[in-house]
C-alpha cells in the first residue's frame, strides 16, 4: 500500500509517500523527485518501510520564499523531520547524487535519527585536488542554464560529469520544448540547489565520530566518471571502501530491482 500525503514545515510544504512494512529506509534525491524512486521502492517495500518525498521547491513540495537557497543542511532538516514523522526511525537513509549529500549532512547534523547512510555518487567537487577547476564550470554552468541556454548547460554538465551522451540524445533531451513543472524545478535546482550541493564540505571529524555506519556507493557503469573521482576521495577521508552497485549514476532507476538487492546484500553485510 502506497500512503501520499505532505508535511509542513515552516518555510515549505514537503510532498512525502511511504510504502511497505519492516524496518525504515529512506530514498532521497536532488533533484529527483518521488516518482523516480517509485520502481526502485516498490522492490524495496516488500521488506522495509520506505519513505520517499520530492525535496523542498520540486514538483509536489513547494516553499514560501523561492528566493531562498536549497542548501543540504536545509533539505537534511527536512529529511529529519519527515522521518521523526513517520516515527520508525532510525532509518537507513540512501541519497543518490545531490541526495547523498543530504544524507551525509543528515548524519552529521541528526546522527540520533540515522543507523546507516549509504551515499551513492555524491559530486562532493571540494574534496578533488582540481576543486577550484571544477567549482568554476560548475558556476559557468549554472551561468549558462540561467541566461537561458538550456541545451548548452546541459552539454558542459555532461562533459564535466564525463558521461558521453550523443549529440542527438543532448537534443532530444534538452533541445526541444518541455513541460513547465519540468523546467520550473529544472531553473530552481540550477539556481537554489545545484552550487550548494557540489560545493559542500563535508566535516569529517564529525561523520567519523557518529556511531552511523556509512557506506559509500559507486556504479559499476561509473569507471572514470567525476562521480566516481569525488566518491573516492570522500572514502579515503573516512577510510571506508566504497561499494559497486548495478548500473552507473542512476542504476536505482535504470536496475530497480538488482538495485535493491545490493542494498539489502549491504545491509546484511554490516
Amino acid at each position: 500500500m502506497n500512503t501520499t500525503a505532505s508535511l509542513d514545515r515552516p518555510d515549505a510544504r514537503l510532498h512525502y509517500e511511504v510504502r511497505g512494512e519492516g524496518p525504515l529506509i529512506a530514498l532521497i534525491g536532488s533533484p529527483m523527485d518521488a516518482d523516480a524512486f517509485a520502481p526502485f521502492a516498490d522492490e524495496l517495500a516488500s521488506d522495509h518501510t520506505v519513505l520517499t518525498a520530492d525535496p523542498r521547491g520540486i514538483k509536489r513540495s513547494t516553499v514560501a520564499d523561492p528566493s531562498l537557497d536549497s542548501s543540504p543542511e536545509v533539505r537534511a532538516a527536512d529529511l529529519a523531520a519527515l522521518i521523526e514523522k513517520i516515527d520508525r526511525g532510525p532509518a537507513t537513509v540512501l541519497g543518490s547524487s545531490g541526495g547523498a549529500v543530504t544524507v551525509l549532512a543528515l548524519a552529521q547534523d541528526r546522527p540520533e535519527l540515522v543507523d546507516v547512510v549509504i551515499a551513492h555518487e555524491p559530486p562532493l567537487l571540494r574534496l578533488l585536488p582540481d576543486h577550484a577547476a571544477q567549482l568554476q564550470t560548475a558556476d559557468d554552468l549554472i551561468a549558462r542554464a540561467l541566461a537561458g541556454d538550456r541545451l548548452g548547460a546541459w552539454r558542459m554538465f555532461f562533459d564535466q560529469a564525463n558521461i558521453a551522451l550523443p549529440e542527438e540524445v543532448l537534443v532530444q533531451w534538452f533541445g526541444g520544448d518541455a513541460d513547465p513543472q519540468s523546467l520550473a524545478d529544472e531553473r530552481f535546482w540550477f539556481e537554489r540547489e545545484y552550487r550548494g550541493s557540489v560545493g559542500w564540505q563535508p566535516d569529517v571529524d564529525a561523520l567519523r565520530r557518529t556511531d552511523v555506519r556509512v557506506v559509500l556507493g559507486i556504479g559499476e557503469e561509473s569507471v572514470d566518471q567525476l562521480c566516481e573521482r569525488t566518491t573516492t576521495a570522500l572514502g579515503g577521508l573516512l577510510d571506508v571502501e566504497p561499494t559497486r552497485f548495478p548500473g552507473d549514476h542512476t542504476g536505482f532507476v535504470d536496475h530497480p530491482a538488482e538495485f535493491a538487492e545490493r542494498v539489502r546484500a549491504v545491509l546484511a553485510g554490516l
